[in-house]
């Protein structure tokens, strides 16, 4: 199938008494930061509290009404499940939400109360592979329907609705759209409506670069493993629609750090107020990450999605101190004798470092024993001073670098 202007044109009439117009603010901070003029538009703000509505509504809502007599069948880790489950409330349409059973409880109470009676919670599996085959076994065996999360022409063409409402709200198109990228709809949909307008960076998390492996390679292929931390964005293979049309009409693909997504969702949180998931960060995060951004040009960065588990901040605050490198952990051999721990805080903690971990990794009688210590840095520059003290120092003491096992097995 094809896709033009004209189908996200289509898909917008569909939507316009379901999905909500969200607002286009100007961000006064990202401005004065980049020296252009930065826009957010807000998708945390829909019902489902993504963009993914969009597309869910769309393909149902085209469905003839055979097709939907059967009913429809979705495999999700979240947003798409929410966005199908409302879908099929608004319709009438009897709808089936494979989900992970690692899915957390907040996501499959979010799921019923969206979806109401038309939707079935299906719990398949322990990832979203295993979901998703339970999902399409089961649209095969009861003849309904599979609505992909991102690689159909109707998916894609929903998900375009969003800049399509850029364009409109900023009366112009912009010079630049930041898109994030997970299997590429979003991306692939505002690509048809910026063509030959506005340049289109999509955005990726360096732990899931599906896109970006797809265009090195020239096809779509299946990363053997991926970070799933952004799990919004944690796609191991990109549809082989929207890797075409990315590759067509997408001016670049690039990738960020987790850590640095971290660090954007938390100043979007404390600065704006806004409560963005990971991968609803994504375009915010690559204004400090080497986008080209001309100044004085006008540029729209899409908040994607809002459904952040507040129990994941520790962790989001944790990921983002690492990356800016104000966090770091030491194993110390400590004597074991009484006043060894005061030792180290005076001969090695500077006045504005702050020991925020003390674990003892192994208890023995020997003469010294090991512990993990974490230390919170006021200022990158105190690093340095800090490991003048520490080689200085009689302890043995060895840091732990960021991407080495023993970090991620003890940290």
């Amino acid at each position: 199938m094809s896709l033009s202007i004209e189908d996200v044109r289509a898909a917008a009439a569909r939507l316009q008494d379901v999905a909500v117009r969200t607002p286009l603010e100007r961000s006064e901070r990202l401005s004065q930061l980049t020296g252009a003029n930065v826009w957010l538009k807000r998708e945390d703000l829909q019902p489902v509290r993504s963009y993914k509505l969009r597309g869910a509504y769309n393909f149902i809502a085209s469905l003839s009404a055979s097709e939907r007599a059967n009913g429809v069948v979705c495999a999700s880790a979240g947003n798409h499940g929410q966005g199908v489950a409302y879908t099929c409330r608004k319709l009438g349409v009897a709808g089936r939400i494979v989900l992970p059973m690692t899915t957390p409880r907040q996501k499959r109470e979010r799921i019923a109360t969206l979806g109401g009676e038309q939707a079935q919670i299906i719990l398949e599996g322990h990832t979203y592979d295993d979901a998703h085959e339970a999902a399409v076994e089961l649209a095969q065996r009861e003849g309904a329907v599979l609505v992909p999360p991102f690689d159909h022409p109707h998916i894609i063409a929903g998900q375009g609705t969003v800049a399509l409402e850029v364009f409109d709200q900023l009366a112009a198109a912009p010079d630049l759209l930041i898109v994030p990228v997970g299997g590429g709809g979003l991306l692939s949909g505002s690509a048809v409506v910026a063509a030959g307008r506005s340049r289109v960076v999509g955005v990726e998390p360096a732990g899931a670069a599906s896109m970006t492996a797809a265009l090195e390679a020239g096809e779509p292929v299946t990363l053997p493993s991926i970070d799933t931390f952004v799990d919004g964005a944690a796609v191991r293979r990109v549809g082989a629609y929207t890797f075409e049309v990315a590759r067509t009409l997408v001016d670049e693909v690039m990738t960020v750090p987790e850590g640095s997504l971290c660090t954007a969702m938390l100043e979007l949180y404390q600065r704006e107020g806004i409560i963005a998931e990971p991968a609803g960060a994504l375009a915010v995060a690559a204004l400090t990450n080497g986008v080209a951004v001309p100044e004085g040009a006008s540029v729209v960065c899409i908040i994607s999605g809002g459904n952040n588990d507040i129990s994941r901040y520790g962790e989001i605050i944790e990921r983002s101190l690492v990356h800016e490198g104000l966090k770091h952990y030491f194993l110390v051999e400590f004597p074991q004798e009484p006043g060894a721990l005061r030792g180290f805080l005076d001969m090695v903690l500077g006045p504005s470092d702050d020991i925020t971990l003390f674990e003892y990794v192994k208890k023995n009688n020997r003469e010294t024993g090991p512990a993990l210590v974490g230390v919170e840095l006021a200022a990158t520059e105190d690093l340095a001073p800090l490991l003048e003290r520490m080689k200085a120092s009689p302890l043995q003491i060895e840091p732990l670098s960021a991407g080495s096992p023993a970090f991620r097995f003890l940290v």
